[in-house]
């Protein structure tokens, strides 16, 4: 799946939707790529750089994606509750050489929220992980 069919699936446009393909997917989790973290007009930029603390998104995006794709619908917009156990191994992401590897793991999900567990890889090496619960907007 491209970058065209994950922007079909998740609320973010345009050049917000930072991952170019999935890899694979099940019930279980997905696996995503992208370069976005390589291109110097990643909106997600500050001072020339991008931190590693935004790899968050990318992963928040893989959630949003694995959460379509089991509803074989359009993921609603949703909210960041709550952020437990991140790890932060890179102090930026824009000096990673190759794609980043997006993961997510589904721990639980109910009709109004999620919550996953997730990590990102770069260059051989573990980037950032953690775990993310999302509040879903109200239709």
């Amino acid at each position: 799946m491209d970058r065209d069919a994950i922007r079909r699936l998740i609320p973010h446009a345009g050049r917000m939707c930072l991952l170019d393909r999935v890899l694979r997917w099940d019930e279980a989790g997905i696996e995503c790529a992208s370069v976005s973290h390589r291109d110097p007009g990643n909106p997600l930029r500050r001072a020339g750089m991008l931190p590693a603390v935004c790899g968050i998104e990318y992963a928040l995006q893989a959630m949003a994606a694995h959460g379509a794709l089991r509803a074989s619908a359009p993921q609603p917009a949703g909210y960041l509750s709550s952020l437990r156990g991140v790890s932060v191994a890179a102090a930026r992401l824009d000096d990673v050489e190759g794609p980043l590897a997006v993961g997510a793991a589904v721990l639980a999900s109910e009709s109004r929220g999620f919550i996953y567990r997730f990590d990102v890889h770069g260059a051989g090496r573990l980037l950032l992980s953690g775990q993310a619960a999302i509040i879903l907007a109200a239709a």
